[in-house]
């Protein structure tokens, strides 16, 4: 087993129209033992931007850290917030730099960028970047993900379609991956506000 599937994780980021969703499953598993159905996969950076972090947990959380520190520091200095392409250099940067002992984490980041324009992206261990206009996926349900928001991704989508569409694949996906599972936790964003919501999913 990969140590990037030792805790289990699925998280995905979709774009609509002026606004974004991303959404984790909530399982904590070491490999198949379920240790909490509670687990936090996304973090919010500034209202306007998102981290998931799949992977090892333990990473994720050192990850996270390390992120909100640095970005505190940019407040400091440049009084205001950061932007998302700004601060998928930083992960990238930060992931690089730990290239020959990495931090075992795929970070999805998701923001509305000047003009409420939403920029979502994923990157792997050593921090390449993979933009994209549409949805990114990422964790052990990443396969099933990949064909659940193909089949049910639309452009322009309003809000409340998103949200439910997000839903959707991220549920019918988790079923289909032992290791994800057990609920889920959506974040939608749009230029005025941030809704989150818990979805109830299947308990085995």
């Amino acid at each position: 087993m990969s140590i990037f599937e030792y805790n289990g994780s699925a998280l995905v980021a979709m774009v609509g129209k002026n606004c974004f969703a991303i959404a984790s499953d909530r399982r904590l598993g070491v490999q198949l033992q379920t240790i909490a159905t509670d687990f936090q996969r996304i973090y919010n950076i500034h209202p306007k931007l998102f981290i998931g972090l799949s992977g090892l947990a333990s990473d994720a959380q050192t990850l996270y850290q390390r992120l909100v520190f640095r970005h505190k520091l940019y407040e400091l200095r440049e009084e205001r917030n950061m932007k998302p392409e700004t601060f998928a250099s930083l992960v990238s940067a930060i992931q690089y730099e730990k290239r020959f002992g990495p931090y075992f984490c795929q970070p999805v980041i998701a923001g509305l960028g000047d003009d409420d324009k939403p920029f979502i992206c994923t990157m792997d261990a050593i921090g390449a970047k993979e933009l994209a206009k549409d949805f990114v996926v990422a964790g052990t349900a990443s396969e099933s993900l990949y064909g659940a928001c193909e089949a049910m991704f639309k452009p322009d989508m309003e809000a409340e379609e998103l949200f439910e569409t997000i839903s959707q694949a991220l549920l019918s996906s988790v079923d289909r991956d032992c290791l994800s599972g057990w609920g889920g936790h959506v974040y939608v964003v749009t230029p005025t506000e941030v809704t989150e919501k818990i979805l109830k999913g299947r308990m085995d």
